[in-house]
């Protein structure tokens, strides 16, 4: 077993033993376990009771965070000509088409979103087997395959994320810096939870909020009582 850090052994002495804490107080705690000298990403796992395995209890979806993600989010939009002035008014990092599909096939993929149109979506779409990994492919569902390219551009740059239940039932998402206040990383936190349970399927039976944790980077989960989270 590795050996804890100093500053690891002072974030668990911070947390009760076999304890949950409300949102509200795990809002305000995880700044306190926060001990980088960098400005710590602050994340959110669920647990959910789905199996993903079955296409009838996917949960993906679509959250905009009140208070955005604290990160610079440097967005590619592969569009026609016609679409580019209104991609880069919108505040995209890089516009084009045919020249950056040439750069991605080089191996470039130093971006976090990729927003592109439905009607160039057959030339897009022979670029899969490189962004599908990296989970830079646009997708209809999370709204980056459209024609609106500028609002999309703006979204996103907003604080607009994607999410997707992974093959063990969890949840990852990313809500904000530990230099938010409390105030925001529960808001932004409970805007993710909230969405989450307006998504639950149909099919899926029994406990669907198995488990929730929020941490920071290097830092230890707080588990959350989800009884204490409004609206799910």
């Amino acid at each position: 077993m590795a050996r804890l850090t100093k500053n690891q052994k002072v974030a668990l002495s911070k947390i009760e033993a076999n304890k949950s804490y409300s949102l509200e107080a795990a809002s305000a705690l995880v700044k306190e376990l926060t001990l980088t000298k960098f400005d710590s990403s602050v994340d959110i796992d669920v647990r959910l009771g789905v199996d993903p395995r079955k296409a009838n209890q996917m949960v993906r979806g679509i959250a905009t965070l009140p208070h955005g993600t604290g990160k610079t989010v440097r967005v590619l939009v592969l569009c026609t000509p016609d679409k580019e002035q209104e991609a880069k008014d919108a505040g995209a990092d890089y516009v084009g088409l045919d020249d950056y599909i040439a750069k991605i096939e080089g191996g470039w993929t130093d971006v976090d979103i990729i927003i592109t149109m439905p009607s160039v979506m057959a030339k897009v779409g022979r670029l899969g087997r490189i962004l599908g990994p990296r989970n830079l492919m646009p997708n209809p569902k999370s709204g980056t395959v459209t024609p609106e390219v500028g609002k999309a551009v703006t979204d996103v740059k907003g604080g607009k994320i994607d999410f997707k239940v992974d093959k063990t039932g969890i949840i990852h998402a990313s809500i904000g810096k530990a230099s938010f206040s409390a105030d925001k990383i529960y808001e932004n936190a409970l805007e993710v939870l909230q969405t989450i349970s307006k998504l639950k399927p149909s099919a899926a039976k029994g406990t669907y909020f198995k488990s929730i944790h929020i941490s920071s980077t290097m830092s230890p989960g707080i588990a959350i009582e989800t009884k204490t989270v409004a609206g799910i």
